[in-house]
C-alpha cells in the first residue's frame, strides 16, 4: 500500500474556501476558551480512513494523534464500521444502561480473551460513564469500600482525567487526599541519576513514605499509575521499578490500579502495557482504544474487591451498544492479527531512525518511547545544562551531566512545521516541549516512512527558524554538536 492509496478515490476535491474558513472562524467565536487541539490544529476535517484524514480545504494530512490514542485501527476501519452497521440494522437498542444485551455478552467475552493471565481468571468489570476519567473515579470509590481507606496514591507528571478526584491524582488542587511519589524517567530523573540507580531510589522513597508514621501520609485506599506516561511526556516506567511497584503494594494490601487508558489495546507492543513487565495489577482502567472510537469505559478488578453497594459508581451511558460492537470488533482484529506484535516491530525501528536523528539535531534531548507511542523532548541546545549532581554518588558520580533547558516555543514551532507538512502531532510533558506520535497500529511501513520524513523536516525548519534565548539560532546537523551527557534515549 502506498501513502496515497490509502485515500479513497472516490472523495471529492476541496470544498469551497469559504466553509473551511467560516467553521473555523464560527467555532472561535462560539466555543469556549477552554478548547485545546483546536488552537494548535486549524484544521476542519471532512474524511478521514485509516491514517489520512481530509480538510474541508482538501488538504490531506498523515495522523499521528489518532484521537489522542483512541482510534487503535485508524479511522473508519471496514471491521468497525461493519459491526456498528450490523448492530444499526438489527434492530437492537442502542441504549440499554446496565442491563444485559447480546451485544455486551460479546464484548465482555472478548475483552476478557485480552486480559493479563492472572486476572481474567476471576476478573469482574464495571461499566461506568463513558470516559476514562469515570473509569478512574469508579476505581477510587472501589477500592475505598474494599480497603476501608481514603487516601490514593498517585505520581508526578500523572494524568488520569479532569473530574474530582482524577483530576487530583493529576496534579490539580482539589480536595482529595493524594500522595505524590516520584515517577522514574532518565533525561529529568527527580534525583538526578537517571537508569537503574534512578528508579531504585524512587521505588525506596515511594516504600520509605508508606512506612514512615511521621511521613504524613496515612496507607493509602490504592495505588494509581501509568505503565507509560502520556501527557507527563511519553516516560516508560522500567520494568524493575513496576514489578517493584507490584512488590510494594502487594505487601501492605494496597490494590495496584494501571491505567491503561492510552496504554492498551496494542499501543506499546503488548496487548496492556503492563504485560512487559509481567506484573497482574488488582485493578485496571481502560476507556478510548476498546469502543473503537466510540465512547466506552470500564473498570477490570480482582473479584474479592466486589464489595461494593448497588449503585455505588454507575453512570447513564454506561449501556453504548454501538461503541461495545466497535470495541468488540477492534480488539478481536488487533488480537488476531497480531497487530500489539506489530507495533512493537515498528516502533522498534521508528524509534532507531528517531534516535538517529537525534544525533544530528542538537535541539532533541532525548528520544523514548515504546511502541507505537513515541515522544521527542526539545531542549534549547544553547542553554546551560540544569544541574543535577548527586551528592550521594560519594566516588561514583552519575555518568552524565544534567539535561539541557526545555524549549516550549521550539516544540510549537515543530508542531505548526509538522502540520504544514500535512502530519498531525500532539505536545507533551512536563514543559509542553515533548512531540509526540500516537499512530494507529494499523500503519504501513512506508506510511510510517512519510512520517519520519516530515517529522525530520519539520524539526529542521523549525530549529533553523527558531530563535534561542539571547538572540542566537540553534543550528541543525553538526552546529551544536551535544556530548554524551547531555542526550539520552529510553526505550
Amino acid at each position: 500500500m502506498t501513502v496515497t492509496e490509502s485515500v479513497p478515490e472516490e472523495w471529492a476535491s476541496a470544498q469551497p474556501p469559504a466553509l473551511h474558513e467560516g467553521i473555523l472562524r464560527r467555532q472561535s467565536a462560539r466555543e469556549s476558551a477552554a478548547r485545546t487541539y483546536a488552537r494548535a490544529l486549524p484544521i476542519v476535517p471532512v474524511r478521514a480512513r485509516g491514517l489520512t484524514v481530509e480538510g474541508a480545504d482538501g488538504r490531506r494530512y498523515l495522523d499521528c494523534l489518532s484521537g489522542a490514542g483512541t482510534l487503535a485501527l485508524g479511522h473508519n476501519h471496514p471491521v468497525v464500521l461493519e459491526a456498528i452497521r450490523k448492530v444499526l440494522d438489527s434492530g437492537a437498542p442502542l441504549h440499554a444502561l446496565d442491563l444485559a444485551t447480546p451485544v455486551k455478552d460479546a464484548f465482555v467475552t472478548e475483552l476478557f480473551r485480552t486480559l493479563p493471565p492472572g486476572l481474567a481468571e476471576r476478573a469482574r468489570v464495571q461499566f461506568c460513564g463513558p470516559a476514562g476519567t469515570d473509569a478512574v473515579e469508579a476505581a477510587f470509590t472501589l477500592v475505598r469500600a474494599a480497603t476501608g481507606r481514603t487516601g490514593i496514591a498517585a505520581f508526578t507528571g500523572a494524568y488520569h482525567g479532569m473530574t474530582a478526584g482524577a483530576a487530583a491524582a493529576s496534579g490539580h488542587a482539589v480536595d482529595v487526599r493524594v500522595a505524590r511519589l516520584p515517577y522514574p524517567q532518565d533525561y529529568r530523573c527527580p534525583f538526578g541519576v537517571g537508569g537503574p540507580r534512578g528508579a531504585a531510589l524512587a521505588a525506596r522513597w515511594t516504600e520509605s513514605v508508606l512506612d514512615d508514621p511521621k511521613s504524613g501520609v496515612p496507607l493509602p485506599a490504592g495505588m494509581i499509575l501509568e505503565p507509560v506516561q502520556g501527557e507527563g511526556g511519553v516516560l516508560p516506567a522500567p520494568d524493575d521499578w513496576l514489578r517493584r511497584m507490584r512488590q510494594i503494594t502487594a505487601e501492605r494490601s494496597v490494590p495496584l490500579i494501571a491505567d491503561e487508558i492510552q496504554t492498551g489495546v496494542g499501543r506499546t507492543g503488548a496487548f496492556w502495557a503492563v504485560q512487559h513487565s509481567g506484573v497482574v495489577p488488582d485493578v485496571m482502567v481502560l476507556s478510548k482504544a476498546i469502543g473503537g472510537s466510540l465512547p466506552l469505559a470500564v473498570v477490570v478488578y480482582r473479584d474479592d474487591l466486589d464489595v461494593w453497594e448497588p449503585g455505588a459508581h454507575a453512570g447513564t451511558f454506561r449501556g453504548n451498544q454501538l461503541a461495545m460492537a466497535a470495541g468488540t470488533a477492534t480488539l478481536a482484529h488487533v488480537r488476531e492479527n497480531r497487530l500489539a506484535e506489530r507495533a512493537a516491530h515498528l516502533g522498534s525501528r521508528m524509534l532507531a531512525r528517531l534516535r538517529a536523528l537525534a544525533g544530528e539535531q542538537p535541539c532533541i534531548g532525548e528520544v523514548r518511547g515504546r511502541g507505537l507511542m513515541i515522544g521527542l523532548e526539545l531542549v534549547d541546545p544553547e542553554g546551560d545544562p540544569v544541574a543535577t549532581d548527586d551528592p550521594w554518588a560519594g566516588e561514583h558520580p552519575a555518568p552524565r551531566g544534567g539535561p539541557l533547558p526545555a524549549a516550549p516555543a521550539l516544540a510549537a514551532a515543530v508542531q505548526r512545521e509538522c502540520l504544514r507538512r500535512g502530519l498531525i502531532v500532539e505536545l507533551g510533558g512536563r514543559h509542553a516541549c515533548v512531540v509526540r506520535l500516537l499512530p494507529p497500529l494499523t500503519i504501513s511501513d512506508e506510511q510510517a516512512e512519510a512520517v519520519l520524513d516530515r517529522r525530520a523536516d519539520a524539526i529542521d525548519a523549525a530549529a533553523r527558524g527558531h530563535t534561542a534565548p539571547g538572540g542566537s539560532r540553534p543550528r541543525p546537523g553538526g552546529g551544536h554538536r551535544r556530548s554524551p551527557a547531555h542526550g539520552r534515549t529510553a526505550g
